[in-house]
């Protein structure tokens, strides 16, 4: 959406949450209630449901675990929780958070609550209803706050033990095979190549920060007027990882196309005030202190992130079907696995001939 008003729609029958039974978590929990509690369901999201909590005019947003059978691992809400909470005061602005239930006899499954803020959700990358000067300033923005959060100390914010330290992209490619293996709805063959492939040809060196793991444009808040992020959101896939895997995912916008996701490939930046992705990764490496990144290894991190997504996506479709998805444009959504495979495991064979 590109306007302040929150963009939610009634809450989906597999999504029902007993309201009255909230409502007393809440006053005991988080604040007296002003008024009869009201919960819509936010649009958005593919994975964790998400809620509009009003009661008078106070407002909250709740995050929950999905119902129904899950991937191990997958869904930690109590892990969003910490994160968002320990980057409270940093450079990487986050909502406030007010209290975590893992108490399933509240709502069904685990949840946390934090503060509504109030704010743009952008979708499109390519910000058609926005002037190139606002374009460039809202770009470079999303640019400097995931370089905020590569330089924050996880140890000196309390997240010393938020993941494992060291061969972070075996593990995530080790962890994502078997999520889309679990999910699998369909055979695709360039899916098995990179399953294949990318354990044996990770680049050398190592380290470690925190990531975000699915930092993208419609995962912020604008301020209502300003190029300005107030606050970064779904921290479902943070730990502790590589930063250069983390901005690739990031960066992938580059190279897919509009048609296969929401991206900005093929099309013909400079008119629309947008950085190339060599003048974005340039400003990124600037900020974190970066001389650059190899050309090699760059490719490899955008075809690990495609691989990445395309598992994230068929996990989407597999939710889709099962009837627990948490957005009603997940099998559409899902359909983009194949497309994405292709497009990766393309990538890797011309890297294979340079």
């Amino acid at each position: 959406m590109t306007d302040s008003s929150p963009s939610t729609r009634p809450v989906a029958p597999q999504h029902a949450i007993d309201v009255a039974r909230l409502a007393e978590w809440l006053a005991a929990s988080v604040a007296p209630l002003a008024g009869p509690l009201e919960v819509t369901q936010f649009k958005g999201g593919q994975s964790n449901p998400t809620y509009l909590l009003e009661a008078g005019s106070q407002r909250y947003v709740l995050r929950r675990k999905p119902p129904g059978k899950l991937l191990q691992s997958a869904h930690a809400v109590d892990r969003e929780f910490k994160v968002i909470k320990s980057l409270a005061g940093t450079g990487v602005p986050v909502a406030r958070t007010h209290a975590l239930c893992e108490d399933e006899s509240v709502i069904g499954t685990a949840f946390y609550v934090m503060e509504y803020v109030q704010g743009r959700v952008l979708w499109d990358p390519r910000l058609p209803e926005h002037g190139i000067a606002e374009r460039a300033a809202m770009h470079d923005e999303i640019n400097r706050v995931i370089a905020a959060l590569h330089c924050v100390d996880y140890a000196a914010v309390g997240l010393e033990d938020f993941g494992r330290k060291g061969e972070y992209i075996a593990r995530q490619v080790a962890r994502w095979t078997k999520q889309y293996q679990a999910s699998e709805t369909e055979k695709i063959e360039a899916m098995d190549n990179l399953i294949a492939w990318l354990p044996a040809n990770i680049p050398a060196g190592d380290e470690t920060r925190i990531v975000h793991g699915d930092y993208r444009i419609d995962n912020v808040i604008f301020h209502e007027c300003e190029p300005r992020i107030l606050a970064v959101l779904d921290w479902e896939l943070s730990t502790l990882g590589h930063p250069l895997a983390d901005f690739a995912y990031h960066c992938m916008v580059w190279r897919i196309p509009p048609g296969v996701f929401r991206g900005l490939g093929g099309l013909d930046l400079a008119p629309l005030g947008i950085p190339t992705e060599r003048d974005y990764v340039a400003a990124y490496c600037r900020r974190t202190g970066r001389d650059g990144i190899a050309a090699r290894d760059w490719e490899y991190y955008m075809a690990y992130n495609m691989f990445r997504l395309t598992a994230i996506l068929q996990g989407v479709m597999a939710r889709a079907l099962q009837g627990n998805a948490s957005s009603a444009e997940a099998l559409q959504t899902g359909r983009a696995a194949r497309p994405l495979a292709e497009i990766a495991w393309g990538q890797v064979e011309r890297l294979k001939l340079s």
